[in-house]
């Protein structure tokens, strides 16, 4: 059981509910700062203050006073006219990941909403309930107001959900699962739907599988070293001692233990090359500028999964609801286009490294890994897939923060687009697994030309691979081959693998 209190969360916490349905409890710590900031805003109502998004409008029409007994009002037409979000529905792991947020976020007690509220969003939680939410309608400015307004249009039972794959109106749903549809107070809808909970949800989901990504490019690499006959005197740790950036020196000491104890280098030791290409020289460098990228990305979102980031805030204490900007996503903007960049450099370094095996002039191999070269075609299309995916990453690789359209009549004049980044971030991951498991596959067939074998690591990895996929004797449909070898890099299972023989760190 995990417990919120809306100070302790982190990405793995984040992670263990998105994808394990970990069951959540709210902190009785928390309780009482939840309470006091809700009875500030029964006060603020009750005195007929003028407060930003509880006696007023939004927006533009924040200067439009609302009478103090239309405030229950305001929160049900704000979840309405909010509730704009348009394309496909957000998977169910981002969803669950996005409740928790929100829920850990209004547990820190300066929003102002009831306890019954945040103990809804945790019963979703705890009965699997997926709410429908459509991907595409944050700016990520004034918090990822289109999606969360769907999620709070669920809870009170006038939006919809899935069940059993199929969409049924929210109230039934909810009922069915024992539990009565939310009837908001003032300042619960604003509450609801101000902050940054999409794009932290959909930065954790990348953040986690971006870390065993570049693992598996580690050992993808490895595997192509030892088809191409390279050497390991690039990764000796006197060079980078030299140039001692934290990533450069993990990756460096990771291929060191990955090509260790190969014969095929060996085998060539007293060679006339001189030095191997930057895409298998360079993989410390790359690589590890990657893995320090994914370290801060991981710092802000640890920060941002614990931030109150509606407005106003409320501070009971000092009698104050102030109006700020904590809803504002440049911060996981910038984050999340810096590792899309990071990623989409995975993808560059092996689609060239496929091209050199595929490439007779000069691989030492087959032509296109194929014995009988002519008839067959071997990888030579497959190389084809890569350069398309690495091409098209390169265009969703646009940092999506340096754009900005003012909305809300020029109120809301700079917004983030941190949503857009991090559901870049996410398909340019999903796009390098892809061409991993090609160079995965087209490394395997380089090794069986060498009668020699690889190192510990390489072999575990190269075993994993021909366990699932054989040797392609002649041309055969691929497809299904990349696809066995993308879920086996997706699901750890070749990393897993990997590790029996080699820690990487």
């Amino acid at each position: 059981m995990l417990r919120i209190d809306g100070n302790t969360l982190t990405v793995d916490d984040v992670i263990n509910v998105a994808l394990n349905n970990q069951k959540v409890e709210l902190s009785p710590g928390a309780v009482p700062a939840i309470n006091k900031s809700r009875e500030f805003v029964d006060r603020v109502v009750g005195e007929r203050r003028v407060v930003y998004g509880i006696t007023t409008g939004f927006g533009e029409l924040a200067n439009t006073h609302i009478e103090s007994e239309l405030t229950d009002k305001l929160q049900e037409n704000f979840l309405r006219s909010h509730s704009v979000g348009v394309g496909r529905p957000l998977k169910e792991d981002a969803v669950r990941g996005l409740i928790l947020l929100r829920a850990n976020a209004l547990a820190k007690g300066f929003s102002g909403v009831r306890l019954e509220i945040i103990e809804k969003l945790i019963a979703l939680l705890n009965n699997d309930i997926y709410p429908y939410i459509p991907c595409q309608g944050s700016v990520g400015a004034s918090g990822d107001l289109a999606p969360l307004a769907h999620l709070a249009l669920f809870l009170v039972g006038e939006g919809e959900g899935f069940v059993n794959g199929r969409r049924e109106p929210a109230e039934k749903i909810l009922l069915d699962n024992g539990i009565k549809p939310a009837k908001l107070k003032a300042k619960e809808g604003l509450g609801l739907t101000n902050g940054t909970q999409l794009m932290s949800s959909l930065g954790c989901l990348a953040l986690n599988q971006a870390k065993l990504l570049v693992k598996n490019a580690q050992v993808a690499a490895a595997m192509s070293i030892e088809a191409l006959k390279g050497t390991a005197k690039a990764f000796d740790k006197k060079i980078h001692n030299l140039r001692p950036h934290p990533g450069q020196l993990k990756i460096a000491e990771n291929m060191r233990s990955l090509v260790a104890g190969s014969k095929i280098m060996a085998s060539h030791a007293d060679c006339q090359k001189v030095q191997d290409a930057y895409t298998l020289r360079c993989i410390p460098q790359v690589y590890g500028a990657v893995v320090d990228t994914i370290n801060y990305v991981e710092k802000v979102l640890s920060i941002e999964i614990n931030s109150a980031t509606d407005n106003p805030l409320i501070f009971p204490d000092e009698d104050e609801a102030i109006s700020g900007g904590n809803f504002h996503g440049e911060p996981l903007a910038f984050a999340m286009d810096y590792l899309g960049i990071a990623l989409s450099e995975i993808g560059n370094i092996s689609e060239r490294t496929i091209d050199r095996l595929v490439n007779p002039h000069v691989s030492g191999l087959p032509p296109f890994l194929s014995k009988n070269s002519g008839l067959n075609s071997g990888f030579m299309i497959a190389q084809y897939t890569a350069a398309s995916l690495v091409s098209e990453n390169k265009i969703l690789a646009h940092p999506a923060s340096v754009d900005s359209i003012p909305t809300s009549a020029g109120q809301e004049d700079h917004v983030s687009m941190g949503p857009i980044a991090a559901r870049h971030a996410r398909d340019i991951l999903s796009n390098v697994e892809n061409v991993l498991a090609v160079e995965m596959l087209a490394a395997a067939q380089g090794i069986d030309c060498w009668e020699e074998s690889p190192g510990f690591g390489a072999t575990q990895a190269y075993d994993t691979v021909r366990k699932h996929v054989p040797f392609m004797n002649e041309d055969r449909i691929l497809y299904h081959d990349i696809d066995k070898i993308r879920q086996l890099i997706n699901n750890g299972s070749i990393v897993k693998e990997v590790e029996k023989a080699v820690k990487l760190i």
